[in-house]
């Protein structure tokens, strides 16, 4: 019996499977996977963000500009000036965050990558706690708060207690952890017992934490250094900094590898644990969850939780690691609101996160070198940034501008191979 004879009446027709038809194989399923899949989207987003900033560079060119006024006589001079900009504002890009080919040695030119890695460090944190509240169906936004609540915790262990190398850095990390765990689980807790939105409470909590902050760091006997008027802290004790991962000339310290840990505990908890699957059946149906017997407030409450410990983290990086002379309110640097972007960027998956997190890191350290060599100005780091932010929220406008076919759509040849089946 052939496809037509078993065909349902008013069912749109269906080609008939003939002996010269041959079946797709491995290959092209795999390449239809991947075409079709989300990683390849970010890829392009990214891709779409460097082109889009690559004709900003040419147009803030003063070269360029100078060259663009005498077009029409000589051409060459502005296309040749657009690269020499784009060019060199990339590879100062790349020097400032890979490896600098120009430096006396394989340790001095390795150096950019080490600070790539220290920008990512934060960046992996934040964006899995991020990440993980997305997973559950939640809107982490405030991470600020978070860091910010981690931050004055660490601070105070590590300025207040005299203690012995191991055991003061492990509290401090722990009292970080706990802190950014405790005010992220505020919102969880309203979210579950009175249905509060997450959105509004993070950002409440956002403004709390950040005056909260400035009020311990105005305050004599609490984080304000002894004996000094200037809103910032003491230095952090030795026996409580993490230590530098390749010695004093690098600047890339044990919080990264915090971060792996991190990552690596992530993604047993979403992939492998009975409670990481119950995360992502709330966050794919929380009415469907409920009827499956999962308490869907609990879910909430924990991963709000465990998502403020992640941030947290970022927290005690920052304190403990990078800004060891001292903090003030400013110790966030905007990451709590660049976690979004990297947990967007990663999909909300943590080995995407981990990606994601250190191309922006890449991004900070290779951004300076653009201003100091090629006077880039810094904003256009920022404007990139901004622009992935965008594709990565329209994933059918970069298809349509790299001509991927969309998923669960036709392609044009199948379309083409389906009007000359009816057709005939």
């Amino acid at each position: 019996m052939t496809a037509a004879q078993t065909q349902t009446p008013g069912a749109p027709p269906v080609p008939p499977l003939g002996d010269d038809v041959a079946e797709p194989s491995k290959w092209h399923l795999a390449w239809q996977r991947v075409i079709t899949g989300n990683g390849l989207v970010s890829f392009l987003a990214v891709l779409a963000a460097v082109i889009v900033g690559s004709i900003m560079i040419a147009f803030t060119d003063p070269e360029v500009q100078a060259a663009a006024g005498y077009f029409f006589q000589r051409p060459g001079d502005t296309f040749s000036a657009i690269w020499q900009a784009v060019s060199g504002a990339y590879v100062a890009l790349f020097q400032g965050s890979v490896y600098n080919f120009r430096a006396d040695g394989f340790l001095v030119g390795i150096r950019p990558l080490t600070e790539t890695l220290k920008f990512a460090t934060p960046l992996i944190a934040a964006g899995l706690g991020v990440g993980l509240a997305f997973r559950a169906g939640l809107f982490n936004i405030g991470g600020q708060g978070q860091m910010l609540m981690a931050a004055a915790a660490a601070g105070w262990v590590a300025t207040s207690m005299d203690l012995p190398f191991p055991l003061h850095m492990a509290l401090a990390i722990i009292a970080g952890i706990v802190a950014g765990a405790l005010w992220a689980g505020i919102a969880g807790l309203l979210k579950a017992r009175t249905g509060a939105h997450e959105v509004i409470v993070t950002i409440m909590l956002n403004h709390v934490a950040f005056y909260l902050l400035a009020w311990m760091l105005a305050t004599q006997g609490v984080l304000q250094a002894p004996g000094s008027n200037n809103p910032k802290t003491a230095p952090m004790a030795e026996s409580a900094v993490l230590p530098q991962l390749l010695g004093p000339s690098y600047k890339l310290h044990v919080g990264f590898i915090l971060a792996l840990v991190a990552v690596g505990f992530t993604w047993w908890l979403l992939e492998r644990s009975s409670l990481g699957f119950r995360f992502r059946a709330v966050g794919e149906n929380p009415a469907a969850a409920k009827v499956a017997g999962i308490s869907v407030g609990r879910m909430y409450f924990l991963v709000m939780v465990i998502a403020g410990a992640l941030v947290g983290l970022a927290g005690v990086s920052q304190v403990l690691g990078t800004e060891t002379n001292g903090f003030s309110g400013g110790i966030d640097a905007g990451i709590g609101f660049d976690a979004i972007t990297v947990a967007l960027l990663g999909r909300s998956t943590p080995l995407g996160i981990l990606g994601a997190g250190i191309l922006f890191g890449a991004f900070k350290a290779g951004g300076f070198a653009m201003q100091a060599s090629q006077q880039v100005p810094v904003e256009i780091i920022l404007v990139v940034q901004s622009l992935i932010v965008l594709f990565i929220a329209a994933p059918p406008l970069v298809r349509a501008m790299f001509g991927i076919p969309q998923p669960g759509k036709p392609t044009r040849r199948q379309r083409r191979a389906a009007k000359k089946e009816v057709s005939a």
